[in-house]
């Protein structure tokens, strides 16, 4: 058994960063773990590393086209052939032609939709560095229907073995028109013909190679069979082997490799344990990892389910609120099951067609798998295939006492189960009705001959590793289709410095459920069947994609109110309703483009996440406001699939333009601003371009206009833009002034609350390339202001439609910083960042401190000045413990004069304390809006030094976080004593200011 099976070692114990996080396919981790290059395993939606190792392709970065490329493409835009402008991918072919408004790219082609791709993308062929030949010699991988166009995949083969990563084109067509192209094809200039090298390794030394990859022995490997056979005559190679979980699978591919010919391989998708999985492509000849995935981003006749419809009471009762369904009407029945999404009913065995009368059926199979391997244990049969379990809330009511698995109730598992089944099966129903469905690689045991793959219904894991320690997460592995994707549910439980949540069962909130499925959805749909989301901009979507699905399944069922505003994820779980697990309430968030990095632990996919979240929820209200909202009749009926998006309210219509832009995608490593271009056709294809001006205005308006950019979908610094193509901007010059109106050299600006790790719209840097005019869409944004030894500044500003003026910042001396000449001692790490001006940085304390080792002091510049306000930040930098971060401190100030020289403790005198609260950490962690700089007015006071005494961290000063919170004796939860790193402060920018 890995110790990532150990809470206090491993799910909810990550110490240095001492967060929970919703894990998911193609996440990425960078610390080591047992040998392995990736950290242990985080909580589900929170924000730390998520356990997977990190996404790795060795392949060179890029190719250039060739001229004879460029030539074609300069010829086409001139004869104006090609309909639009050409963007090339990472293998010297064309990325995306994109069309210049609603023209078609091309027109007179075939009605066959696959017919008019090829012959699309062969009348460019010399652009695309094809060959007809080429283009006869690709397989087609789908169709599908966006509105009443056909979205066209196909994949590149290589001497009849198809691509493995990358080789794939979607070609959009309607009535013999070509409407939008994307592809990751490689130029082979008619050598697709050419036969590959024949592998010299065999599918078993293959996934043995794959398995010392991500740090397991595949010992005693077997063939099992082959399965799920392809178009180009390469099959799945099913195979166990001692120390895997389960069947592994490998397949005979070709991967593309910029500048060089393709390599023969094999893409093996392996699993370790039940919460961990990989695709990793082994090169065929030599044995070499070519790049490798993280798969896991987290009455007889008429059965019926008790279910929660979204979670059980939050008011710390145990009332029994779960409702039926049934399959058709019956007394009793709140809801019926029944329709076209699932031909047979949820626990009907398609091979048999019978009931398995359990949780299994053609969609999910769902079992308990408390320790945390092995084969799942279905909930106890039911003759009547009345899957109505007594439930007691046991966990909640015996508060985590770990005796409740060998009760009579054995923890209410027959009745998670249950549940998990029913809410598994009805985000298949649900996301079907919007795309997700056979030829779109959904999951399935049967596809009764509608396309795709089968075999790979959703495999639910209820109270996943609940005795072996495995707390405060949820996870999805998404694996190519034909193979089953499965989904871990995990029991809530507070952890010392780490995650305070109630105990409660994650089988229960349906957000969460959603949430992970979501991920299976997303990781199918983008990309093609065979690869998911990868990257961090990529990864960092499909978390929110994840969050935006299971708000809108909830909202349009009724079970929450329909409107403008999202509920927060896992409210239930963390016990939040405010914000749930993530810094934000979507409906209230300030993030935007120019944010990506801003949280506790940098660059990350939970926390960027939340900046696709605050854009789309734009987008979805824009939606909304120009379409309403509806009554619950009318979402019903679009949920149901019965009336046509087209006639939808306006969340509808954006949820469809969601699912239909992962079929424009390619590739599943995209980029923010590639997944806005998918939308944005989507739109064009869907509804005919209508949405364009409000798309366009709600994604410049968080800095995704039409002049921002980004180099991959890992950029961690993209350039943000807030222009709008369809709404008036404004141009302004950013212009800071000191207290005598002199304008200040080297000073940043930011749109938004942030400034660590975020990028500067402006800046008056001369050597800068960024300069200091910017131009924004009109209206009133908030920014914030830096400059070296100057007080972090923040000011909201309008700006008008058309107008060009200049925006004055006003700025204060920081007294405190190094830049203004200001010093400090103390005892600690890194004691020179407290004043240096970066709220980036952090200050730590030694690890048990004396009263004395918490207090710095700083001898201010200039000296003796009258201090009115200081400003403290207690964002920590990555690395950093958010329990170890500032909630209260004191201000002591000292004049030096006479014989005072401000060196002794007698020479201070207090002059503020702050409120226990002044920052206030809440369950079920501290997050970065409430450690931020915050402003703090003091009386007046003459000093030539200021002393900053932190009185207590997170861990020690919030009542949250304090106490014994359970009945595990195996667990202490009091923060101040049970967590070793308790007495470590932190405090990561100080600043002084006379006004």
């Amino acid at each position: 058994m890995s110790n990532r099976r150990n809470r206090r070692v491993a799910a909810i114990g990550v110490i240095a960063a001492a967060a929970v996080a919703i894990t998911t396919v193609g996440q990425t981790a960078t610390a080591a773990q047992g040998g392995k290059d990736a950290t242990q395993k985080g909580s589900p939606f929170a924000g730390d590393p998520s356990g997977q190792l990190p996404d790795i392709d060795n392949r060179p970065a890029a190719a250039s086209p060739s001229s004879t490329q460029r030539t074609a493409a300069s010829k086409a835009a001139n004869a104006r052939a090609s309909g639009g402008e050409v963007t090339w991918n990472r293998f010297g072919s064309v990325e995306s032609i994109s069309a210049s408004g609603t023209t078609p790219l091309a027109t007179g082609l075939a009605k066959d939709p696959e017919r008019a791709a090829r012959d699309f993308i062969t009348g460019r062929a010399a652009m695309f560095g094809l060959t007809a030949a080429d283009v006869d010699a690709m397989e087609l991988v789908t169709t599908n229907k966006i509105g009443k166009a056909d979205v066209v995949m196909l994949r590149q083969t290589f001497g009849g073995v198809p691509a493995g990563i990358d080789g794939l084109v979607v070609v959009a067509v309607e009535n013999g028109a070509a409407r939008y192209v994307n592809s990751t094809l490689a130029p082979t200039g008619g050598a697709s013909s050419k036969r590959l090298a024949a592998p010299a390794l065999t599918a078993e030394q293959a996934l043995q190679k794959a398995a010392s990859n991500v740090g397991a022995k595949a010992t005693e490997v077997k063939r099992k069979g082959e399965s799920n056979r392809s178009r180009s005559g390469t099959s799945w190679t099913r195979l166990t082997a001692k120390g895997l979980t389960g069947e592994q699978y490998a397949a005979q591919v070709a991967i593309p490799v910029p500048g060089q010919a393709p390599r023969p391989a094999y893409q093996v998708v392996t699993q370790e344990g039940d919460d961990s999985g990989y695709s990793v492509y082994v090169d065929a000849r030599s044995g070499e990892v070519i790049a490798r995935e993280s798969l896991v981003d987290f009455d007889s006749d008429n059965p019926r389910w008790k279910v929660f419809t979204g979670t059980p009471a939050t008011d710390g009762s145990s009332a029994d609120t779960r409702v039926e369904w049934c399959w058709t009407a019956a007394a009793g029945c709140a809801e019926t099951m029944q329709s076209p999404a699932s031909p047979k009913a949820w626990d009907i065995d398609p091979a048999l067609d019978v009931s398995t009368l359990t949780t299994s059926g053609n969609n999910a199979y769902s079992g308990e798998l408390w320790r945390g391997f092995g084969t799942p244990v279905p909930a106890t049969p039911k003759s009547d295939r009345n899957y109505t379990y007594p439930w007691t809330n046991q966990w909640f009511e015996q508060k985590c006492n770990p005796s409740v698995y060998n009760s009579p109730e054995r923890n209410d598992i027959d009745a998670a189960t249950a549940n998990l089944f029913g809410m598994h099966n009805r985000m298949h129903d649900w996301s079907y009705r919007l795309g997700f469905t056979e030829t779109a690689w959904n999951f399935q045991k049967d596809n009764y001959g509608k396309g795709g793959l089968g075999n790979d219904a959703v495999l639910g894991y209820a109270q996943s590793g609940a005795q072996s320690g495995s707390r405060d997460n949820a996870n999805f592995g998404t694996r190519a289709d034909g193979i089953p994707g499965y989904s871990n549910m995990y029991l809530w439980q507070p952890i010392a410095g780490s995650f305070y949540a109630p105990c409660v069962d994650g089988d229960y909130d349906m957000s969460v459920i959603g949430h992970e499925y979501g991920h299976g959805i997303s990781n199918r749909m983008a990309g093609g069947p065979n690869n998911n989301l990868s990257g961090l901009q990529a990864g960092a979507m499909g978390e929110s994609w994840s969050d935006l699905m299971a708000n809108e399944y909830l909202q349009e069922w009724g079970y929450e109110p329909a409107g403008r505003s999202n509920i927060p994820m896992g409210a239930y779980v963390t016990g939040n309703p405010q914000r749930g697990i993530r810094n934000y309430n979507a409906s209230n968030s300030p993030l935007n483009y120019s944010n990506v990095g801003y949280d506790l632990t940098g660059p990350q996919v939970h926390a960027d996440g939340e900046i696709w979240t605050a854009t789309q929820t734009d987008v979805r209200a824009a939606f909304m406001n120009r379409y309403g909202a509806g009554d619950a009749a009318t979402q019903r009926s679009c949920a149901e699939g019965k009336t046509a998006a087209t006639a939808c309210p306006g969340n509808r219509r954006w949820m469809q333009l969601v699912f239909d832009a992962w079929l424009l995608m390619p590739s599943g490593s995209v980029s923010m601003l590639d997944a806005r271009n998918a939308m944005l056709a989507a739109d064009l294809l869907r509804f005919g371009g209508a949405n364009q001006d409000i798309m366009w205005n709600a994604f410049a308006d968080r800095g995704m206009g039409r002049n921002a950019s980004s180099t991959s979908a890992n950029d961690d610094n993209p350039v943000p833009n807030f222009e709008s193509a369809y709404q008036g901007n404004s141009t302004l010059r950013f212009t800071p002034v000191d207290e005598d109106g002199r304008v200040i050299p080297g000073a940043k600006l930011y749109v938004g609350e942030y400034v660590a790790r975020s990028t500067a719209i402006a800046d008056t840097d001369p050597a800068s390339a960024t300069g200091d005019r910017f131009v924004v869409s009109a209206g009133e944004k908030t920014y914030t202001a830096t400059a070296p030894g100057y007080a972090q500044t923040r000011i909201t500003f309008s700006g008008n439609a058309g107008q060009t003026r200049d925006m004055p910042v006003k700025m204060v001396t920081n007294l405190a910083s190094s830049q203004a000449g200001g010093t400090v001692t103390g005892a600690g790490t890194d004691v020179p960042d407290l004043i240096d001006g970066d709220e980036g940085t952090t200050t730590s304390t030694v690890a048990q401190p004396t009263a004395e080792q918490k207090k710095f002091t700083i001898d201010l510049a200039g000296g003796r000045q009258v201090v009115r306000k200081v400003q403290v930040s207690g964002l920590p930098e990555p690395g950093v413990n958010r329990f170890q971060n500032i909630r209260q401190f004191r201000i002591s100030t000292c004049d030096a004069k006479g014989r005072v020289l401000c060196n002794q403790d007698a020479d201070f005198r207090v002059a503020f304390t702050s409120a226990p609260d002044a920052f206030p950490g809440a369950a079920p962690r501290p997050v970065a809006p409430e450690l931020k700089m915050r402003t703090f007015e003091i009386p007046q006071t003459a000093a030539t030094h200021v002393r900053f005494e932190i009185v207590t961290n997170q861990c020690q000063g919030g009542p949250a976080f304090a106490g014994e919170q359970d009945d595990d004796p195996g667990n202490a939860t009091d923060c101040a004593t049970a967590y070793s790193g308790a007495n470590t402060v932190a405090v990561s920018e100080v600043q002084v200011m006379r006004r």
